[in-house]
């Protein structure tokens, strides 16, 4: 077929076993291409190819990597807007958002190349007479990396970049549903002169592909982004082949709004964290907790802005809020939004709406009159859907945004320095944000959190050396 896409194993790009067919969510008229699904053994054949090219990649040294990823990030930046508008096309993203994921996973490369320069170690005295000790940072192996559909560019550069930074080989399954915005990474990194096997990208079902990654013996560690669900299959997976493991899997992050919040930053980090990206981030703000005295001013001002965003086509300049990802997932939201009725809740917005074109276009909505007890209030939705949780002081808000299973994000809106530091010191959650959205990080810094929501060591900035290197420890006798 022209247009099948092929995955990229040991520096050759070759078929897999059928094609899946991509269409734009925003207009299913739009056939964004046919994608080549790997097998079992496409994975083994990858992960041979990694561990032949190991040696001679770590050979190269570190400053080989650091021009690698300059190389990949420059790439990245010259051609933004077509991979931006590869994401838009086949995750459903509005343009000007997807076009700034892009540019943030160039930033990421920028910053990994010059990580790959600060690796870490110590020079310690010894115990003994005449001994020294060296503690050293060492590459782990081959890496098996399983990346979502929410963030195809932003996510699979936070994982790539430091894996290869760190002298690492890659095998990369983006999700089923977005592999376009990969292949376009793909392409990028194998024209830069990434050497073959070094990097390889093996798409497909996780059904498939993603299990033969986990299951592979000679694959030494798996960093996942996607559901609870399937993080705790790959857990217990993992520890039966004694694989390293990085997982992150969601959220359902609170932000409280206390009485004495400046009502417009309240609204607008609310409208933000809960609702743009069509809802489908891990750090939404899902459960928005708020003090009576504010409650009704707050309601009122955020439910008349939200169903005044425009939703529709994500390549239209009009739309803020694009659509659902997929049928199934419209149908999983719709679902949500009919459980909110049958728990009690007043429901504003929520229903599919038609757009100009063929797509799964939702109404952004409210809860109201949510308890912390209920479904909606407790498991990750992922749309655009928020509970409103009445609360009558800062402890009992401050309990309830602690009652959850996850602990990813956590965000407070308050005049109150008492307030704020109350907050950040007890949230149980691994980023805490004080009047700002609860989603939107910077790449620099630790991504991850607590309980259900993360296993492992954080993601991204100079914390990321946890996981992708091993240490050594080595002693030497001088005389």
């Amino acid at each position: 077929m022209s247009d099948a896409h092929l995955n990229l194993i040991d520096g050759t790009w070759m078929p897999g076993d059928h094609l899946t067919e991509i269409r734009n969510p925003s207009d299913l008229s739009d056939l964004v291409g046919h994608y080549a699904a790997a097998t079992a053994g496409d994975v083994d054949r990858a992960v041979q190819a990694a561990r032949a090219a190991l040696p001679a990649w770590q050979a190269k040294g570190p400053l080989a990597r650091a021009d690698l990823l300059d190389r990949v990030a420059r790439r990245i930046e010259a051609e933004a807007e077509e991979i931006g508008r590869m994401l838009a096309r086949e995750e459903g993203k509005i343009l000007s958002e997807a076009i700034a994921e892009t540019r943030r996973a160039a930033q990421i490369f920028r910053f990994f190349g010059g990580e790959a320069l600060r690796i870490p170690g110590e020079a310690l005295a010894s115990v003994r007479p005449g001994v020294d000790i060296e503690v050293t940072r060492e590459p782990i192996g081959v890496i098996g990396l399983i990346t979502p559909w929410n963030f195809p560019a932003a996510i699979p550069a936070w994982k790539l970049a430091p894996a290869l930074a760190f002298g690492n080989a890659v095998l990369l399954k983006p999700a089923e549903m977005v592999p376009g915005t990969a292949h376009l990474l793909a392409r990028i990194i194998h024209e830069e002169g990434c050497p073959p096997g070094i990097f390889n990208l093996v798409m497909g079902p996780g059904s498939v592909v993603g299990r033969a990654m986990v299951a592979h013996s000679d694959i030494a560690a798996i960093s996942f982004t996607g559901s609870a669900q399937t993080g705790r299959m790959i857990a217990r997976a993992g520890a039966e082949g004694m694989k390293k493991l990085q997982l992150e899997m969601g959220g359902k992050n609170p932000m409280l709004v206390m009485d004495d919040a400046d009502l417009d930053l309240a609204v607008a980090a609310c409208l933000n964290g809960a609702f743009f990206s069509t809802g489908q981030r891990c750090t939404a703000s899902s459960r928005l907790i708020v003090q009576a005295g504010i409650h009704d001013a707050f309601v009122a001002r955020l439910s008349a802005e939200m169903q005044a965003l425009r939703v529709g086509p994500a390549l239209d300049p009009a739309s803020q809020i694009g659509p659902v990802v997929s049928a199934a997932q419209l149908q999983s939201n719709l679902d949500y939004v009919a459980l909110a009725r049958t728990e009690g809740c007043e429901v504003i917005g929520g229903e599919r709406v038609d757009g100009p074109t063929d797509g799964y276009f939702q109404r952004p909505a409210l809860f109201l009159n949510a308890r912390n007890a209920m479904r909606v209030a407790r498991e990750e939705i992922f749309g655009p859907c928020a509970a409103v949780i009445r609360v009558g002081d800062f402890d009992e808000a401050l309990a309830q945004a602690n009652d959850s299973d996850y602990g990813l994000s956590a965000g407070i809106c308050t005049g109150s320095l008492k307030q704020a530091r109350a907050f950040r010191h007890g949230a149980r959650a691994g980023m805490v944000m004080v009047n700002l959205p609860t989603a939107g990080v910077d790449f620099h810094v630790p991504f991850g959190g607590t309980k259900g929501s993360s296993h492992g060591s954080r993601e991204q900035g100079r914390q990321a050396v946890e996981f992708y290197t091993t240490t050594r420890t080595a002693y030497s006798f001088g005389g």
